[in-house]
């Protein structure tokens, strides 16, 4: 559970004339988000009874972060939503009374069961989430449904992992993610040891109710800077993904704001997972975090991201809705363990029947991308040049990525993305959906960024090629999965 900071009485928010969702153009139209309000971490994705299942971090309330539930959306290819009822709601008196945060669902015996952490205030000495703001208990609960589109949900009124470890100076324990091995589940959670590191503890259970405490899966280290949220100084890891992939097995987690992947090898006898390869997820400007795994219908495995707002609090409590989904990753990795990742092809149903396509010879272009919502494949060749794509009105462009293949750079405003990659052809696939740019390159940067308030009717995507670097370039303006931008 990303834990962010918002108004002190969301609720109150409520109170404030609700906007006209319809007639946003910063709203995205082909990504998942609810119909208003605030949405952060994916929880618990799953394909189940032929459909896919997603659930998220939502606030009823208001378009800030508070009161967390569980909000639920059904879809039968990962594109196109339904939203569904609330699935997991907070329980007066209960441990959850103050939120329902992150976790995972599984098929336990043809019974979908989510774990997840329930948090209720407590002093300062008893707190296991202090960042500053809360002082919260985090407890892991279970709840179960037999509803075949999953939802009602039964809850156990008691957490079946109440505490920590004992003798542990711990910086938080929550977001459970669960996998089987054998006759076994294992679960590891995010937590971190105080000026030590991040890591993620590591349990074992045969009936999701019982759990025993092994040892850490893998533990981090601390930045050496004292701040009051520990995610903040890496003594914390949020969110842990861990699962088996390519020959492999990976970790994905949050700290720093970011988030961070490790592949390596697994030793299920002692359960201790030792990482060959490590790396950024996503290089954007801090408009990724908090991703979750499921595996699809074919055995893929694909990843799913919270993109939060970038512009103040009170702009975006203002609009009535703030956070979505990120598009679908397929996750793989390559031959030398490192991880790549691209939008699922699914999404390719939402392209128009008419694209637009680079002439050979041409050096400059101008499409427009009426409507927010466009995706560009683009190929540019070593030796030949740097290519520059712009998204903005014509006279003041908003955004400029740059390819350099010579180099294997790309670079954003102006500013070198953090990894470079091997000399030879550049591959760009970018979306713009609103006020959003999911872009990748190569299958190894993924950088996602907000570009608030472009004129949906003026803005321009265009291509600068310097010297004949484009072997080919098409846009697809994308339609959208929504008539009014309001439901799914």
């Amino acid at each position: 559970m990303a834990v962010a900071s918002g108004l002190a009485h969301a609720r109150a928010q409520a109170e404030v004339k609700s906007p006209d969702l319809t007639q946003d153009s910063n709203r995205p139209q082909f990504h998942l988000l609810p119909a208003a309000n605030w949405m952060n971490d994916p929880n618990g994705p799953i394909f189940w009874k032929a459909r896919y299942q997603m659930f998220y971090q939502y606030n009823p309330h208001a378009a800030v972060w508070g009161d967390m539930h569980w909000a639920h959306a059904s879809s039968p290819d990962m594109v196109h939503w339904r939203h569904m009822p609330i699935a997991l709601s907070p329980t007066p008196g209960g441990p959850d009374q103050d939120g329902c945060f992150s976790g995972s669902a599984v098929n336990f015996k043809g019974v979908a069961a989510v774990l997840y952490t329930a948090v209720k205030s407590a002093p300062a000495a008893e707190a296991t989430l202090r960042d500053g703001q809360h002082n919260f208990r985090e407890t892991q609960c279970l709840a179960t449904s037999s509803h075949p589109e999953l939802n009602t949900w039964d809850k156990l009124q008691r957490p079946v992992l109440a505490a920590p470890p004992s003798g542990m100076e711990i910086t938080g324990f929550r977001d459970p993610c669960l996998w089987k091995e054998d006759d076994a589940w294992y679960m590891g959670i995010g937590s971190g040891i105080v000026r030590k590191g991040g890591c993620v503890l590591l349990y074992r259970s045969h009936d999701l109710h019982q759990w025993d405490y092994l040892h850490p899966l893998i533990g981090g280290e601390w930045n050496g800077v004292a701040l009051g949220n520990p995610v903040d100084s890496g003594e914390m890891w949020e969110c842990p993904d861990f699962f088996a992939l390519g020959g492999k097995h990976v970790l994905l987690y949050s700290t720093l704001r970011r988030v961070y992947w490790m592949s390596g090898e697994y030793d299920a006898k002692e359960h201790r997972f030792q990482p060959q390869q490590k790396g950024e997820l996503d290089y954007g400007p801090h408009a990724y975090y908090a991703p979750k795994s499921m595996v699809d219908e074919h055995g893929n495995r694909i990843l799913w991201g919270w993109i939060p707002e970038t512009r103040p609090e009170a702009e975006y409590a203002r609009a009535g809705w703030a956070g979505l989904m990120s598009l679908p990753r397929l996750l793989t990795l390559n031959a030398d363990g490192q991880l790549e990742m691209r939008v699922i092809p699914r999404v390719r149903d939402l392209r128009s029947n008419k694209p637009m396509l680079w002439q050979t010879g041409e050096t400059h272009v101008a499409w427009p991308v009426n409507g927010l919502g466009a995706e560009l494949a683009l190929h540019a060749q070593p030796g030949k040049g740097v290519v520059d794509v712009t998204i903005g009105p014509a006279d003041k462009p908003a955004v400029t990525y740059r390819l350099d293949p010579n180099e294997g750079v790309l670079s954003f405003n102006g500013e070198t993305i953090g990894l470079d990659l091997p000399h030879g052809e550049m591959r760009l696939s970018l979306f713009l959906d609103g006020s959003v740019l999911e872009v990748f390159v190569n299958e190894r940067i993924a950088h996602t960024s907000r570009v608030y308030d472009l004129p949906p009717n003026e803005a321009m995507l265009a291509l600068h090629d310097s010297g004949s670097a484009i072997s080919d370039a098409t846009l697809w303006q994308m339609r959208p999965i929504s008539p009014d931008r309001l439901t799914s």
